[in-house]
């Protein structure tokens, strides 16, 4: 008996024993699995802003941004011009010619701002969680975001705007959207994106700047062509009035659900917004002399030292500094094109043009020519040789011409193996870039080559670029303080053949290729100035543009109706900051 009870007291000792072994090592395995999991993404960071290299410059407390001015008040109009026409109201699709001013209808899940190399600040997206290594990123919508018709913002309608732009965006919306493996719904303000191979730290900063479109109302109805039903948005604006091809006007949103949001206080101040749309640019000048237009940029630094006299005292001529890359403009050859495939014929027909000359006739000696694809920053590699004087630059543009099989032969130049003449056309889009361009044929005259110049409307050039229809184009292309995929967009293969792509030269090569890659992927500031100079270094080797001219300043000509902040940040005078007086 006494036996009996003592074994079954031992008995219950080891069952409670047991549950009390078992208790514990359950508490350890829940405690292990929590600090697995926190660890797992202590990494990952839930932000207000996000930067492309180093920490934002404004943190979570801030309410307005340095260069706003605190006096500017809402009200009245602003009217500028555009030259061309438009035929939709769809800026999202390669599909017509969308209005000026459609970003203000749109908010995107992040805002950027302009004292800042490229920084984004949750707008939609309350927040953003992000990894250390940048494989994912996470939007937390704000609850107060609502598009125009008072529909709530949700995980859904990020979703949508993902897909449709994916699938129709412009190529660099698919491009970088294609990195993405998956995306996960969590909650309807809540929304994650995985990226898959091929990803860089900057393409969650492009992900950050998707416009969200609102899914109810694209139901039913065709993404993918010319619209002009009026959008349903969520921005500062909205369309009141819409004249077809000739005019569009915006109305400020009274009560706009991001009013006092750090990137909204300060802007979007006039109640009312026009564009009145010219036959070309010139039309358009006039427009302004005649106070039918209220502002108005110059990009043509001749224009605005000779075209802008007898104005009365009421227009302020302004030519502000900036600290951003400017244009690189110039004579751009296309390299799909004979004879441009050959580097020879390209390095003297660039030998050819007398810079001098253009520089002091048409600019008075105050321009400076590019001799980088990152003028007028620290990212320049600024490597170009001197020029030749005038005299050796011709002998050595002769030799080169000689060299690639093109000989003299009765005062023309042609082909030696089948005495074809070199002819080409240069194609431009205003009437006052013929100067510039009758100065390059006139150097080429020199050489035995016959150039003719085309000079077309807004919407050709468009559509010429578009389908790299030219043998030699006068345009452009545009960088910022951080560059970054664009870069494979402008001088990448797989952009050469694109239609509607900015490869305008059509460069193929691999180590251009790599290098242009490199610079989305730099970690730091330092890593990016280094990919940008070797990226810029191998670009201006390859002579793809004859370079045309920077000055680092921006002109502005405005009447007294309008005002404008007194601090210019890094990238220049920001329109949507000024206001009526």
């Amino acid at each position: 008996m006494i036996f009996l009870k003592h074994r079954a007291h031992r008995d219950h000792s080891d069952i409670y024993s047991s549950f009390a072994v078992r208790a514990v090592v359950a508490v350890f395995n829940i405690l292990f699995i929590f600090i697995y999991i926190f660890s797992a993404h202590a990494a990952d960071k839930t932000v207000h802003a996000l930067a492309m290299h180093g920490a934002p410059k404004y943190d979570v407390k801030a309410t307005q941004l340095d260069y706003i001015d605190t006096a500017a008040k809402k009200g009245g109009t602003l009217t500028q011009s555009v030259a061309g026409t438009f035929d939709t109201l769809n800026p999202f699709t390669l599909k017509g010619k969308p209005a000026q001013g459609l970003d203000y209808v749109y908010d995107r899940l992040a805002a950027r701002v302009w004292d800042e190399p490229f920084t984004l600040y949750g707008l939609i997206a309350k927040e953003m969680v992000v990894p250390e290594d940048r494989s994912s990123i996470t939007f937390i919508l704000d609850p107060k975001a609502k598009f125009h018709d008072k529909t709530s913002i949700t995980a859904d309608d990020v979703k949508f705007s993902y897909e449709t732009l994916k699938q129709y965006g412009r190529p660099n919306m698919r491009r970088v959207y294609g990195l993405v493996k998956k995306v996960t719904i969590e909650n309807p303000r809540r929304i994650k994106f995985d990226l898959g191979p091929g990803y860089d730290r900057e393409t969650v900063m492009i992900l950050a700047m998707m416009p969200v479109l609102p899914k109810h109302d694209w139901a039913g109805r065709d993404f993918n062509s010319t619209t002009l039903q009026i959008p349903v948005g969520s921005g500062p604006y909205r369309i009141k009035n819409v004249g077809i091809g000739r005019k569009i006007e915006y109305e400020r949103v009274k009560d706009d659900w991001a009013a006092d949001h750090i990137t909204r206080k300060g802007h979007f101040n006039f109640d009312t917004l026009v564009f009145d749309y010219y036959r070309d640019d010139a039309v358009a000048l006039e427009a302004f002399k005649a106070h039918e237009v209220d502002v108005r940029r110059e990009f043509d630094t001749a224009k605005w030292q000779t075209a802008y006299k007898g104005l009365p005292q009421s227009v302020k001529l302004e030519p502000l500094p900036h600290g951003r890359p400017e244009w690189v403009k110039g004579f751009i050859f296309n390299l799909r094109r004979p004879p441009f495939d050959d580097i020879r014929v390209r390095k003297a027909l660039n030998l050819a043009f007398d810079a001098d000359f253009v520089n002091q006739t048409l600019y008075r000696g105050q321009a400076k020519r590019i001799t980088s694809t990152f003028p007028n920053t620290e990212l320049a590699a600024n490597m170009l040789p001197p020029a030749p004087e005038r005299r050796e630059a011709m002998k050595q543009a002769d030799a080169l011409l000689d060299e690639a099989g093109y000989v003299v032969q009765a005062g023309k130049r042609v082909k030696k193996a089948d005495g074809r003449p070199l002819t080409f056309q240069i194609l431009l889009a205003s009437a006052q870039d013929e100067k510039t361009a009758l100065a390059l044929t006139g150097g080429l005259k020199k050489l035995g080559i016959d150039a003719t110049i085309r000079t077309v409307d807004a919407a050709q050039f468009a559509g010429a670029l578009a389908t790299y229809d030219y043998d030699m184009v006068l345009h452009y292309w545009i960088n910022s303080l951080s560059p970054g995929t664009e870069q494979v967009l402008y001088w990448g293969c797989d952009q050469s053949g694109l239609g509607g792509g900015k490869n305008y030269s059509g460069v193929c090569d691999p180590v251009i290729d790599e290098a242009a890659k490199a610079i989305a992927a730099a970690v730091s500031r330092r890593d990016l100035l280094q990919a940008a100079r070797n990226l810029d270094k191998l670009v201006m080797d390859q002579t793809l543009f004859i370079p045309l001219f920077t000055i680092g300043l921006d002109y502005w000509a405005s009447w007294s109706n309008v005002v404008h902040p007194k601090q210019t940040p890094l990238y220049g005078q920001v329109l949507e900051t000024w206001w009526a007086r």
